[in-house]
């Protein structure tokens, strides 16, 4: 059996998350999600929504879970004896930026393995800071997140 973890912001979650996760979980015996908590960043929404949202989308899944962490993601993985980090990338960039945070975590824990895994296709352009931005200016979002998310964003936007 093989734990893994996948770890982001998910402010908000999008389909392109859920892609990673729905294909990790056929790979893995167990998904954790891990939703970070960094008092120095400014989220929309707060720790404990984004961990709402991303029960309420996962309760399906009897092998993913997920879970709220404020520290380095290589001692949560440690603590709950995962070691597989799962990594979702949509282009070069992406690919730069999470293959220097692998050599950086490799670096901390010896054990810890990442996995990489390619966005399916459709879900290359979803980017969590240009789906707020779209919610913000009353676009249409609901090809990009499940209804929950859509719903959650609508109601941080009309107030």
């Amino acid at each position: 059996m093989i734990s893994a973890l996948f770890p982001g912001s998910f402010d908000p979650p999008t389909y392109g998350h859920l892609n990673i996760i729905e294909r990790a979980r056929l790979i893995f015996s167990e998904i954790h999600v891990v939703i970070a908590v960094n008092s120095a960043k400014n989220y929309l929404f707060s720790a404990q929504e984004r961990e709402q949202m991303m029960k309420k989308i996962v309760e399906p899944w009897d092998n993913v879970y997920v879970h709220l962490c404020d520290s380095l993601i290589v001692d949560f993985a440690k603590k709950i004896g995962a070691k597989v980090l799962v990594r979702g990338i949509r282009n070069m960039a992406d690919f730069s930026y999470e293959f220097d945070l692998s050599v950086m975590n490799k670096s901390l824990d010896s054990e810890i393995e990442t996995v990489f895994l390619p966005t399916d296709p459709k879900y290359f352009v979803l980017k969590s800071s240009g789906i707020r931005e779209l919610a913000s200016l009353g676009g249409d979002i609901s090809t990009m997140v499940p209804k929950i998310v859509a719903e959650e964003l609508n109601k941080k936007f009309k107030d």
